[in-house]
């Protein structure tokens, strides 16, 4: 049986793994990708590495150049633009290595083991730290740079970290539910949530807001559906360009479902087109944190029989 190493670079974690042939995780650490990401990644696949790994795959956040195996921006981790990803020390970094955005590796684990096995067509968005995407039409990842995130939903909006402003991840992301919320507290709004994490507002999380939410806090909810309403709007766009027979959600504020994504579900059906929102699935992804170290060691076997 022979392995790859899968990793996943997000905003907030990094996550590796031991992958198998036949796609199963065999082990799997995750540590912050906020400190130490350079020696983090080498200590993590030295300690997954063995004589069966045939090589690397890298899910990173941002624009990634696969060639040279750098990424070429990153507006939500600064810290990997222009890591040579090719060239780390360590054992495993010896073999060949495979890199692709995070969202396009977890649209491709998805495709493969996930949700997405029963489409041809199909998009991924990753709500996170940032909102990623992931375009497979008839049964392939397409080649493109999908920075769904970043389609303009609202001109001359919130300003956003790749430099544009009124960007889909500025509305409907894990950051931009938190900001919301952060800022109608410090305007006086009165909400449970002001009590949450001993009065620290900078360490309200989305979970935090998700809970408040169903305890029926009048601002948590408000600010997911607003975020619905936005992600509606984005997701109505994607079906009238792409017309796929499924949108797949993931990340962690897939887990306000019955708010947020209910929400943009509504949307899309009053704004995208009749005849092709009718044949679309708006359902969750299915693998979970696993899909984008899934979707990396994918591309290790994959690359490797191209070869």
């Amino acid at each position: 049986m022979k392995y790859a190493i899968g990793i996943d670079i997000g905003g907030t974690n990094i996550r590796a793994a031991l992958v198998d042939e036949e796609l199963r995780v065999v082990r799997k650490e995750k540590r912050s990708s906020m400190d130490g990401l350079r020696e983090n990644l080498i200590e993590m696949t030295d300690s997954l590495y063995g004589p069966e790994v045939v090589g690397v795959g890298v899910a990173v956040a941002g624009l990634v150049d696969r060639e040279e195996r750098v990424v070429k921006k990153s507006p939500n981790l600064e810290q990997v633009e222009g890591l040579d990803f090719g060239g780390l020390p360590g054992r495993a970094f010896s073999l060949p290595v495979f890199i692709e955005n995070d969202a396009n590796a977890h649209a491709l684990g998805e495709s493969k083991a996930g949700a997405g096995r029963d489409f041809r067509d199909f998009i991924l968005l990753t709500l996170g730290t940032g909102i990623g995407g992931g375009v497979v039409y008839r049964g392939r990842l397409l080649d493109v740079a999908a920075e769904l995130g970043h389609i303009t939903v609202e001109t001359g909006g919130v300003s956003c970290p790749c430099g544009n402003s009124g960007c889909l991840e500025s509305y409907a992301s894990g950051r931009a539910v938190v900001n919301a919320v952060v800022s109608e507290i410090e305007a006086g709004r009165e909400t449970m949530l002001s009590e949450c994490c001993d009065g620290n507002l900078y360490r309200i999380t989305p979970l935090h807001i998700f809970e408040y939410a169903l305890e029926g806090d009048n601002l948590a909810r408000e600010v997911l559906k607003n975020a619905g309403r936005y992600l509606g709007v984005g997701i109505a766009s994607l079906v009238n360009i792409f017309s796929p027979r499924a949108v797949l959600i993931g990340g962690g504020l897939a887990n306000a479902w019955d708010i947020l994504v209910e929400e943009a579900k509504r949307e899309a059906r009053r704004r995208a087109f009749d005849e092709l929102i009718e044949k679309v699935e708006i359902i969750p992804a299915e693998l979970s944190d696993d899909a984008g170290v899934v979707g990396a060691a994918s591309l290790v076997f994959d690359g490797l029989m191209k070869q």
